[in-house]
């Protein structure tokens, strides 16, 4: 058992998808930017694991995504300690407020590296192997299903995850990867109906689906979720 990969594995539904997968006995690799973050996260991961050692099969990884070279040598390490992964997980988002014409091209450009850069990075460093070994899911968190004009460049870089997820699906499906997006439509907080143990049951969903069955994106709307597109 391989293990899965949760890039953006923060305090909401990273952590939370992180703990699902754990629970199901698979180790995990958590790749965030801060260490204290990482810390908090990998022990509450540890505790959520089967394994008979406490925190043996969590490995916890600073990087930013939006560093193309540290991602990659973050990805290697997770794969020199478990293997090509079964899961990959792209969480990672700049969530800022930001109007029309408010952010220079440069702040535009950091906000997409982060919102896609990273993610293609990932699909671009783990995918293939994956697609090669015949089997795995990469699954992106969406959101945005309408853009918004108060979150400009959170809407377009939803958007880009959007597109993204459909492009790995065109080269990777074939090859037994299931690509897809969890589309989280409203504000993540535990002890509502967007809490994020909840939302982290559709990514184990999505994971475990049969290939006859695999839906490519589904709209989490609050404690139900459709799947417009299989």
């Amino acid at each position: 058992m391989a293990g899965a990969v949760v890039i953006g594995a923060g305090p909401g539904i990273g952590a939370a998808v992180a703990r699902r997968f754990a629970r199901e006995g698979l180790p995990v690799a958590l790749v965030a930017r801060s260490e204290r973050t990482l810390a908090h996260v990998a022990e509450g991961v540890a505790a959520a694991g089967t394994g008979a050692a406490p925190g043996s099969g969590v490995l916890p990884l600073v990087a930013d995504v939006a560093d193309e070279a540290v991602l990659r040598s973050a990805l290697d390490a997770a794969t020199g300690r478990f293997g090509v992964p079964d899961a990959v997980v792209y969480n990672a988002a700049l969530v800022r407020a930001d109007a029309l014409g408010e952010l220079a091209q440069s702040a535009l450009l950091d906000a997409w590296a982060v919102n896609v850069g990273g993610a293609l990075t990932a699909a671009a460093h783990l995918a293939p192997a994956m697609a090669r070994r015949g089997g795995g899911s990469f699954l992106l968190t969406g959101g945005m299903p309408e853009p918004k004009p108060a979150y400009v460049s959170l809407s377009l870089g939803k958007a880009g995850v959007r597109t993204l997820a459909r492009l790995l699906d065109l080269e990777y499906g074939p090859g037994g990867v299931h690509v897809a997006t969890v589309t989280v439509d409203g504000a993540v907080a535990p002890g509502t109906d967007f809490d994020p143990d909840l939302i982290a049951e559709h990514y184990w969903r999505l994971h475990t689906q049969p290939r006859s069955r695999w839906e490519h994106d589904v709209a989490y709307t609050g404690a139900k979720a459709t799947a417009p597109r299989a």
